[in-house]
């Protein structure tokens, strides 16, 4: 199991995984519209601290996920993806291991923050098994479809 740099021929991947209006908000948030495009992905991986990262298992393209450069020392874990085919695994807790450590390792970072909606139980889950830990609820701040979805921030230090 890898990490890897994600890169323009895996556009159409992350463009295949993201196949609903609610799934690319919930990837995504306000940043992407739907349908997902060659042309978003382009215009967001290409800003210089967005580090963008396709996870390999087994040889296979399992999940997506990236770092944001907050500052020297911190970084925010955005946009965690499993494709359907590995989700149930146990994968995105691997891959998030393995984004930790080379956050450590390759970018220096002593901070680690993220944003998951308060409704995303799994994902909350995994990342408190990760150490995260609530820091602050946003409420009124997200809507989906007219339904208030709440943010959780957490962060964990390194």
């Amino acid at each position: 199991m890898e990490l890897r740099a994600f890169e323009k021929e895996d556009y159409d991947l992350l463009i295949h995984w993201i196949d609903s209006e609610k799934l690319n908000y919930q990837w995504g948030g306000p940043n992407f519209n739907f349908p997902l495009d060659r042309s978003q992905i382009s215009k967001h991986c290409s800003k210089v601290e967005v580090f963008p990262f396709v996870f390999v298992s087994q040889g296979q393209k399992a999940g997506y996920v990236e770092l944001f450069k907050e500052s020297e020392f911190q970084f925010r874990i955005c946009r965690v993806f499993i494709s359907d085919n590995f989700r149930g695994q146990g994968i995105s807790k691997v891959m998030l291991k393995h984004l930790i450590e080379l956050s450590k390792t390759k970018y220096n970072a002593q901070v680690l923050s993220l944003a998951v909606f308060e409704r995303n139980v799994v994902a909350k889950t995994c990342y408190e098994s990760l150490g995260f830990q609530v820091t602050s609820h946003e409420s009124g701040t997200r809507s989906f479809e007219g339904e208030t979805w709440d943010l959780l921030l957490m962060d964990k230090r390194l």
